[in-house]
Parts: C-alpha cells; structure tokens; sequence
C-alpha cells in the first residue's frame, strides 16, 4: 500500500502539501496526518472519466478496510488539466459518492492547478487555497473531520482566514510557490 509518494506526480502534491497547505496552515489538521503517516497518496494515469471514478470507488473501498488510513489524495496527472473538465468529474463523483451509500461516510475536496471559487475575482490569490500542482480528489472521512472540528475554536472562520492569508501572501508569491512543488531543483 503506497503510502509514500514514489511517483514525480505524487511527490509534486505531497511538496504542495508540505510547502503550503500546511506551511500556510490552510487546513489546520493537514500536519497531524502528514506526520503519523496516514495519508494514501494514489495516482490515476487515465483520461478517461469512467476510470477515475472507478479508481475512486476503489479507494473508498480500500479506506473502509483500512482504518489506518486517515485521507487518500487520489491525483489525476493526466487528462483533466481542464478546469471546466475537473469540474464534470467533480460532480460525477459527488454523484458517485451518493450513489455507492458513502454519503456521511466520505466526503470530497478537490484541488486543481487552475481552481477558480464561483463569483471571485479570477485574480483574487484566495484562488491558490485550493490550488495543487495536479488535479486532486481528496478523500476524507466524515468522523475525522466531525472529531478534529471539536478541537477546533471556530472552524467557521477557517476559508475567512485563509483568503487573508492568501491576500496577504499575494498572487506572485503563491503562484512562485506552487509552480517551485514541480521543479525538479527541489
């Protein structure tokens, strides 16, 4: 079971992952996983839509059996570096996740190179809160996040914060910092 990242790809996220999601303290519970161990990193090589979402549906399946497993990065290098494209495969799979009875059970964020938030500013640097070097569905347990919010003093305020944290770093420093997670000079 690749818990390692060993593939350009998956080294790429877990650098994002390293460098901003927790260095920015986007998702404050990000640095709890990364350090015991408990993320999956999983690659899909396919294009194809019916394959991704069959490789998610493994992943769910892989995260029941495996309660050690906190999270699993399902990244998708190749074929959907079209927003518009993610976007359909990220309703696909929402759709997906109900249908297979994991609603309550698992739930989805996603990252993209190009994410754009619905009604902001295209320039606005909270865009690169939600932006990885890859596509990326991110798998989560729902009871993890139910458990790590009662340790948290107003999870409310966590997106707030972090687009004045994005502001505040600026489009130039974040888009340096994410296009610096696929240099081979890391």
């Amino acid at each position: 079971m690749k818990m390692t990242p060993q593939t350009p790809a998956s080294l790429h996220v877990q650098r994002w992952l390293d460098t901003m999601v927790i260095a920015h303290n986007f998702c404050p519970f990000a640095s709890y996983v990364r350090n015991n161990n408990q993320i999956r990193y999983a690659e899909c090589e396919s294009a194809d839509m019916a394959d991704a979402l069959t490789m998610l549906q493994n992943e769910c399946e892989l995260l029941d059996n495996n309660p050690t497993i906190a999270t699993t990065l399902l990244i998708l290098p190749t074929g959907w570096a079209e927003f518009d494209d993610f976007l359909l495969l990220i309703d696909m799979a929402q759709q997906c996740i109900e249908h297979w009875d994991y609603s309550g059970t698992y739930q989805l964020a996603t990252f993209h190179p190009d994410y754009l938030f619905d009604g902001e500013d295209p320039q606005s640097a909270s865009h690169y809160t939600n932006r990885a070097p890859h596509p990326v569905l991110h798998i989560i347990r729902e009871k993890d996040v139910t458990e790590a919010l009662k340790h948290y003093d107003a999870p409310q305020d966590i997106p707030e914060g972090n687009i004045a944290k994005a502001e505040a770093l600026g489009c130039p420093h974040l888009a340096a910092q994410l296009a610096a997670c696929k240099s081979e000079e890391y």
